[in-house]
């Protein structure tokens, strides 16, 4: 790294703590640690396929949150570089297989890496993915410890991912497990469960990992992991409003995709069941367990939410979470850092894709 990771570190500090400049400059520096750890080991010919997923853009929102973690806590960009990449890299295999589960043909306006070259190659790419983010873990000063941190935020996501494929309302008839254990009813606890695993417990580990990058105190280690977790429920929630009330053309994503999937665990979906008449009720949740559902039954169902303050309370949660996120930022030093933390909780959920 050398002298480059020097210039980085000076340009990072002499940033205003704007939240688009800082988001762009992370994004900058982090960029080719992410393209060099995908293709240590991979041949030429197969690096459009590996690279197509990190190509195809994305906020860099998780490096984001580690770096600034880190430099928060006083730490260095050069000590968070190659872990930040590694989480990023993390986060994108999960959406691979995420795009592969839930049949997905779009991810950021683009077509998802199984629908463009199959779903052989997306498992192939992902695994690839797998084997990169340790990569960066090895290349930090803590790479044990942070390698133990990828490795059980895998498996909480794989846990939050298994609780979301189960509160769906049909489909996957040829699985056993699934059709066994499918829930009919969720609880907001269940909610609140699913989407801590699947959504926050990553958002939770940037913030720890940029926090022990930075060798940063006991103290300010659980200020850094309540404030990530809580960030990423709100993050969950906002993510779920999008889904129904956002427009396709900014949030990437097809909207009602979260009914195509037949998912109760949108707190917006909970939220409308909860205040519907039995008979709205029973007609969201008929197409919800229908065998096929089409564009119609999307804007139908989205049309009786409609009727719903559900919106409203979801929005109304998630802003109750990310002041409580932010509340944990007065552990930590008092710097541009810190009001970086805060802008991008507010952003977590005022955001528009």
């Amino acid at each position: 790294m050398g002298e480059t990771a020097f210039y980085i570190d000076s340009m990072i500090n002499k940033m205003k703590g704007n939240y688009n400049t800082v988001s762009q400059k992370i994004t900058k520096a982090v960029n080719p640690k992410i393209k060099e750890l995908l293709n240590i080991y991979t041949a030429p010919r197969l690096r459009k396929l590996v690279n197509y997923q990190i190509e195809a853009g994305g906020k860099r929102f998780r490096p984001m949150l580690a770096v600034s973690s880190c430099l928060a806590c006083g730490g260095k960009m050069t000590d968070v570089l190659y872990p930040a990449a590694g989480l990023e890299i993390l986060h994108n295999y999960s959406l691979i297989i995420d795009d592969i589960i839930d049949h997905s043909r779009l991810r950021r306006g683009k077509p998802t890496v199984w629908y463009k070259f199959g779903t052989s190659m997306a498992k192939c790419a992902a695994i690839d993915y797998s084997a990169a983010m340790f990569q960066a873990a090895n290349r930090s000063k803590r790479p044990v410890q942070i390698s133990e941190l990828f490795a059980k935020a895998v498996k909480t996501i794989v846990e939050g991912e298994i609780l979301d494929i189960l509160f769906e309302q049909s489909g996957r008839t040829d699985e056993k497990f699934v059709v066994k254990n499918r829930y009919k009813k969720i609880t907001q606890k269940d909610y609140f469960s699913m989407a801590g695993k699947k959504t926050a417990a990553l958002l939770q580990t940037c913030c720890e990992v940029g926090g022990i990058c930075a060798g940063a105190k006991k103290k300010e280690l659980e200020a850094l992991k309540n404030y990530g977790f809580n960030l990423g429920i709100a993050f969950q929630i906002s993510d779920d409003v999008l889904d129904i009330f956002g427009q396709q053309e900014k949030f990437g994503k097809k909207i009602g995709n979260d009914i195509k999937e037949r998912k109760l665990g949108n707190i917006v979906i909970f939220y409308a069941l909860k205040e519907l008449s039995e008979s709205d009720k029973k007609r969201v949740l008929s197409i919800l367990r229908k065998t096929r559902i089409k564009n119609g039954d999307i804007r139908e169902a989205i049309k009786i939410i409609k009727k719903t303050k559900a919106k409203e309370k979801a929005l109304k949660l998630g802003r109750k979470l990310i002041a409580k996120a932010k509340r944990n930022l007065n552990s930590l030093p008092k710097n541009k850092w810190n009001r970086v933390l805060e802008d991008i909780a507010d952003f977590t959920i005022e955001r528009e894709r």
